[in-house]
């Protein structure tokens, strides 16, 4: 409990001197909570979406946000998500986790109640190593997660996830 309370005391000194980090450390509090709802994945660039069902546990300390879920297609697609990230000042970076199981590494911005990340992964994923992923927050209790893949054949940005949540408590 005393631990707690210190952590509370130092997150708001460091606003007080550092209303950026404040104005970060807010946003992401907004994103705590259970999530779950539906839509889609795709595996590759020119296969199918599968429909899925997910389901997210989002917590936020001072100015780090952790993702933790998994969605499931079908009958035999169970997936582990999770990502990992850190606001400094109004830049964001940090680590994810997705279907392919190999980490990968976010760098961004956030637009308004768009967090905005330019992807590296971890491996080549639909030919190369780079895409772009945001969390949107719309509204009070809904949550976009899209991820955008580049079509290495025509040159046109693909959405490889988009995934539509709603808290609750």
């Amino acid at each position: 409990m005393k631990t707690s309370w210190i952590r509370a005391a130092i997150v708001a000194l460091t606003a007080l001197t550092n209303p950026a980090l404040a104005e970060e450390a807010g946003f992401l509090r907004s994103l705590r909570g259970t999530w779950s709802g539906t839509g889609t994945i795709t595996m590759r660039i020119g296969s199918s979406p599968l429909n899925v069902f997910c389901d997210f546990e989002t917590k936020a300390a001072g100015t780090s946000l952790a993702m933790r879920g998994s969605c499931r297609g079908l009958v035999v697609v169970h997936r582990t998500v999770s990502a990992d990230i850190q606001a400094t000042g109004p830049r964001y970076s940090g680590t994810y986790l997705g279907p392919s199981g190999v980490p990968s590494k976010l760098l961004g911005t956030r637009t308004g109640n768009s967090i905005d990340l330019a992807v590296r992964w971890g491996r080549k994923i639909n030919g190369d190593h780079s895409a772009k992923m945001t969390i949107e927050k719309v509204g009070g209790n809904r949550l976009r997660l899209r991820t955008i893949d580049r079509d290495l054949k025509t040159g046109t940005d693909v959405v490889t996830s988009d995934i539509r949540l709603t808290r609750y408590h």
